[in-house]
């Protein structure tokens, strides 16, 4: 099973300012064939746009015997079977009608080693490349425009100046007076290989060239290597390589000749970047243009090395400068300013093949090529990246195009200069993939940066049409001419118009005197003369007529021109108000297109990562169902196994709780005769006859009293030494302090506490407690269900061997207040109402009885011992 996965999108890049003012760079993909029908492939062409690279069977990573497959998707893909010319036309022929009409381009290839590149660009013998066709096409579309040599001339500065006919005239003299090197005639036939490049044959040009211009096309070739820059086409002596050794690693040039020097880099006024010093060649002809490249190319540096027979080691950088200027208003000579002058270039990159050193077996000259190969490729993604980033995030950092000498060249294009355009080429053999796995990141990622789009150059103003125009005028001079006995063959105009006007003329008799009296022969001449005088002057009155009739129908021609001109203008901005119209609503469509298509592709991988997700849901549930089952039966057997414990178990606890429920009917019996024993024994003390006076216990007896009652009695604990002192004598009384602090509040209740023989002070004193032998502290504070709480805290006072006071506390009495409407105290959840009424008092007598008995009983323990007693009130 297959899992095919698609590169991660990265996220969506903020929309411009101004999305119209930039467009995204152009990267396609070209597959090369296989060598042999035997070698293993990883590549594959699904469609259109996207190409889908595998791992090979070494590479695969094997996941419950799965493997990975990426898909790339570019603008467009061409497979194996695409032919050059299909290609040129996607590809090179939209920056080539850019050009000519004032716009730059750059057009690059990149790949690894062996990946058709330079085949993409040169092309090979009967199937011409991008070059040679771009060539063709510039030549076919000006041909019949082209100015003469050196009317334009480039200056050290990138730029262009126009010169008049005269000093053109000049330099293609001094230039034909120049000795002209002496070639063996071998050098000068043309190359067969060469002939079958440019014999193109297609006949491709551009529609819409404008005819009032003239057109000059300049060419130069440079090198990139090692990170210098070389001209390939200088006509300085070169030194010849000395051979060393043959092997795979000896350098293999071209023509054999090293440079003496490398140029260097300027940038003009416009910002543009150039080479300074490189020679530029005026070229007329596709020939020509081809035969400068092939000189050049004989002295680009390529090696032999593991991966390709012929590895170029280099960059090479084939320049297309096209310089164009307006004719005057009478479509005969070059406007001479040079604000009208429009100079355009087209860059065809070869990119060096980016290489592995392990894989090439590469040293010495050869590994350091390979490194400043790789180093220029490193920068230019580095490059495209750090653009990528700032773009998508609004991030300003530095774009680092001095890094190299390759992106520092073509620094304005990415700065919006022109189109940017990137074949990537890819060799489909197993041995490259992972190589070719990072081509097609880096092509994917490229195709995500966008280049300002280069403004149109401006009118120059003057009438269109004015070369045609001019034409028209001359050959319709011509034929009328030619009606009235035009010129013969090698007579100008002139003399032909003379010789009318001649034989119009009556002729002239014979002027020879024979005889000094002869009278007759000088009458005739003069009548002749005469006549032809006045024939003459009424031929100049024709003659005038027919002017003023000519310039009357010239202008009244020029008038008709002219408003069919404004006619036609206004149409024409009408038609592109139109079509600038339908191409920002097709521009609109585009976009919408790329919304939907990317929607599109979110919402596939999104159904892809659902469906991922409910089939291992359906497994998982089916586990699930599958263990649910095997539970279910097993807690079948378990229920079964049960049930018989469950029964035996049953019998023994109703045994148990029939024994236990007999043992607490004994225990409550029990009870309940105990409660009926002490309702008698309070019934007969309530109703004695209150005339006896009931017999005081003593205090043994208030001793075991609580004992007696208290089911399980607590130790009684044991008092602490005290020290002895002199007890006042009985018949005196016992005196109190009594200490009520300020901050007491009032409870307002019936029962208060009242001392006889005692002083009531705010705070403790040593007077009070000198005089006196008890104390007491009245001390409130708040219970847990918000009602006044009042501890009594007594103590006995006796003297310290300083002569001072000291309280020893004995016990405590709580007085609790209670609110029959507040919140009732936790009792039995359903308490059972009294029987009676005498049942109530008496519970309520046994209860007082209690606690006056245990607060006797607290009095006797001593000192030390604390004793709460909390007075029950009756409930209503």
């Amino acid at each position: 099973m297959k899992a095919v996965a698609r590169t991660p999108r990265r996220p969506a890049p903020k929309k411009p300012s101004h999305p119209s003012l930039k467009d995204p760079v152009g990267v396609y993909c070209r597959v090369r064939p296989l060598s042999g029908p035997d070698q293993e492939g990883c590549i594959e062409v699904i469609n259109e746009t996207t190409v889908q690279i595998h791992p090979p069977d070494r590479y695969r990573i094997f996941r419950n015997g799965e493997y990975r497959e990426t898909q790339y998707s570019f603008k467009e893909v061409f497979g194996t079977l695409v032919a050059q010319k299909e290609l040129f036309d996607v590809v090179a022929k939209p920056l080539v009608e850019d050009l000519i009409h004032g716009k730059n381009g750059l057009l690059f290839t990149y790949g690894v080693t062996g990946s058709g590149k330079t085949h993409t660009m040169t092309g090979s013998p009967g199937d011409g490349g991008l070059l040679p066709r771009c060539l063709d096409m510039i030549f076919n579309s000006i041909g019949p425009f082209q100015a003469k040599r050196f009317v334009f001339k480039l200056d050290d500065k990138n730029g262009v100046d126009v010169q008049c006919e005269v000093d053109a005239l000049l330099e293609r003299q001094k230039r034909d007076a120049m000795p002209v090197p002496k070639i063996p005639s071998g050098k000068r036939q043309i190359d067969p290989e060469f002939a079958d490049m440019i014999n193109v044959q297609d006949h491709c040009k551009v529609e819409e060239v404008d005819e009032d211009n003239v057109y000059s096309v300049f060419v130069s070739y440079i090198e990139i290597y090692n990170n210098y820059i070389y001209d390939l086409l200088e006509e300085a002596p070169f030194e010849p390589i000395k051979p060393k050794w043959n092997n795979c690693n000896t350098p293999v040039r071209n023509g054999d000749f090293i440079p003496p020097q490398s140029k260097m880099l300027r940038e003009d006024q416009n910002h543009n970047m150039y080479v300074t010093g490189c020679t530029e060649v005026e070229v007329k002809s596709t020939e020509e243009a081809f035969e400068v490249f092939w000189r050049g190319q004989k002295k680009r540096r390529i090696a032999h090395t593991q991966l390709n027979r012929e590895s170029s080691r280099s960059h090479g950088v084939f320049i297309i400068k096209l310089a164009q200027a307006p004719l005057d208003a009478d479509g005969d000579n070059v406007l001479q300013e040079k604000e009208q002058i429009t100079l355009s270039q087209l860059s065809l990159v070869d990119l060096a093949g980016s290489e592995r050193t392990n894989r090439t077996k590469a040293e010495g000259n050869r590994l350091r090529e390979a490194g400043n190969i790789n180093q220029s490729l490193m920068t230019l993604r580095t490059c495209i990246e750090v653009l990528r980033e700032n773009q998508m995030y609004g991030t300003n950092k530095m774009v680092p195009y001095r890094d190299s000498k390759l992106t520092h060249l073509f620094k304005n294009y990415f700065d919006g200069e022109g189109k940017v355009r990137m074949i990537v080429c890819v060799n489909p053999k197993a041995e490259d993939y992972e190589e070719s796995l990072q081509v097609m990141r880096f092509a994917e990622m490229t195709q995500e940066v966008e280049v300002a789009r280069p403004v149109d150059r401006p009118l120059c103003g003057l009438t269109p049409g004015r070369r045609f125009r001019n034409q028209a005028f001359r050959e319709e001079l011509s034929q009328k001419l030619e009606l009235r006995g035009g010129p013969k063959n090698g007579e100008t105009e002139e003399q032909s118009v003379t010789e009318m006007f001649l034989q119009n003329f009556p002729p002239l008799p014979s002027c020879e005197l024979l005889d000094v009296n002869d009278d007759q022969t000088l009458p005739r001449l003069i009548e002749v003369l005469e006549k032809r005088h006045k024939m003459r002057q009424m031929l100049l009155k024709e003659f005038g007529k027919n002017v003023l009739a000519f310039k009357t129908a010239l202008q009244e021609f020029d008038s008709s021109v002219v408003s069919k001109e404004h006619y036609i203008q206004g149409k024409l901005s009408e038609k592109e108000k139109t079509i600038a119209g339908q191409k920002m609503e097709l521009e609109r469509l585009e976009k919408k297109i790329k919304t939907l298509e990317y929607k599109i592709e979110i919402l596939e991988k999104t159904t892809t990562i659902y469906e991922d997700d409910k089939r291992n849901l359906q497994q998982e549930l089916e586990s699930k169902s599958q263990k649910l089952q095997r539970q279910a039966s097993d807690k079948r057997r378990l229920e079964a196994r049960l049930q018989g414990v469950v029964a035996e178990t049953a019998m023994k606890w109703e045994k148990e709780c029939e024994r236990r429920v007999a043992a607490k009917q004994l225990e409550m019996q029990n009870k309940l005769w105990v409660k009926d024993e002490k309702l008698k024994q309070l019934k007969a003390i309530v109703t004695e006859p209150k005339n006896e006076k009931p017999e005081r216990p003593s205090r043994e007896r208030d001793r075991e009293k609580p004992v007696q009652r208290s089911v399980s009695p607590s130790p009684v604990p044991s008092a602490p030494p005290v020290r002895p002192r002199h007890r006042r004598s009985r018949s005196a009384g016992e005196r109190w302090v009594d200490h009520k602090p300020p901050s007491n509040l009032p409870t307002e209740t019936v029962m208060q506490p009242h001392v006889p023989h005692a002083i009531t002070v705010a705070a403790a004193s040593e007077k009070a407690l000198a005089k006196c032998d008890k104390y007491m502290l009245t001390h409130q504070e708040l219970a847990s269900d918000g009602e006044i709480e009042t501890k009594l805290i007594k103590g006995d006072v006796f003297k310290t061997r300083g002569g001072g006071q000291a309280v020893q506390f004995t016990e405590i009495e709580t007085l609790k207040q209670e609110s029959p409407t507040g919140r009732k105290r936790r009792s039995s959840p359903n308490p059972e109402p009294p029987e009676d009424a005498a049942d109530s008092e008496c519970t309520d007598v046994e209860t007082r009885c209690s606690v006056a008995l245990e607060m006797r009983a607290g009095s006797a323990l001593g000192p030390g011992y604390q004793h709460h007693a909390q007075p029950k009130r009756r409930k209503p």
